[in-house]
């Protein structure tokens, strides 16, 4: 418990918290800018964006993207399929695939995935691993091309960065864009490449503002608020 009166986040996230609130709005240059500078650990901090949306609960803003700028490690994806689209993911580059033997796996506790691929055929089964895969986010889904008989296409796009995001049911969307080691360029077009996604998903039947705010941090730094009424796509 803190002692009463004692700031919360040490020295460095003091220092970090005053130099970003200077300005209540940033530009997205700024406020990358900003997150890179803040991104002070002893690793290369990812660089997350928040959008807050104003839907509503029946909404489903659920999609994924390919970042112009590709960053981090090759994404480990796992693919529930048989026979000859067993194959097709294995020459792909899926790191598991299987069916009922992954499926068994999986119910074991097993998750050391980033992405969960299955043909359409094999998700009746795959369906059952809603409380393990739902949870993590990695139940596969036709919105987000994870259900698909392009097998390798899916395999190859989602290795190389093709990466999901969806609103929670406060209509928060979280995603990385890049890595603080990037050149501030690349992650402002990673940047607008997603928020351009965001704007495109707006539901056709919602009145009113849409986007409520946007902030970007580093995985260890504050919150940059962005002003977003001037963000040009």
């Amino acid at each position: 418990m803190a002692t009463k009166g004692k700031k919360l986040g040490g020295k460095r996230y003091d220092a970090i918290r005053s130099a970003t609130e200077k300005l209540k709005f940033h530009s997205v240059e700024e406020a990358i800018e900003l997150a890179r500078k803040n991104a002070t650990a002893k690793f290369d901090e990812t660089i997350e964006v928040t959008v807050n949306l104003d839907i509503l609960q029946k909404h489903s803003i659920r999609d994924t993207v390919s970042f112009p700028n590709a960053f981090g490690k090759e994404r480990i994806v796992a693919v529930f399929a048989q026979g000859d689209k067993a194959e097709e993911a294995k020459a792909a580059g899926a790191t598991f695939v299987g069916n009922e033997d992954l499926i068994e796996k999986i119910k074991g506790g097993f998750t050391e995935f980033d992405v969960a691929i299955s043909t359409p055929d094999l998700m009746k089964e795959v369906g059952k691993l809603g409380q393990i895969l739902g949870r993590k986010g990695l139940m596969p889904n036709p919105k987000t091309g994870t259900v698909t008989l392009d097998i390798a296409q899916a395999v190859k796009s989602f290795k190389s960065g093709r990466f999901e995001y969806r609103a929670d049911k406060n209509g928060i969307v979280r995603i990385g864009i890049g890595k603080a080691s990037m050149d501030s360029q690349k992650l402002t077009a990673n940047f607008k490449v997603f928020y351009d996604e965001i704007i495109r998903k707006k539901p056709s039947d919602l009145k009113g503002e849409y986007v409520r705010g946007i902030g970007i941090t580093s995985t260890m730094g504050v919150g940059i608020r962005i002003d977003h009424k001037k963000v040009k796509l």
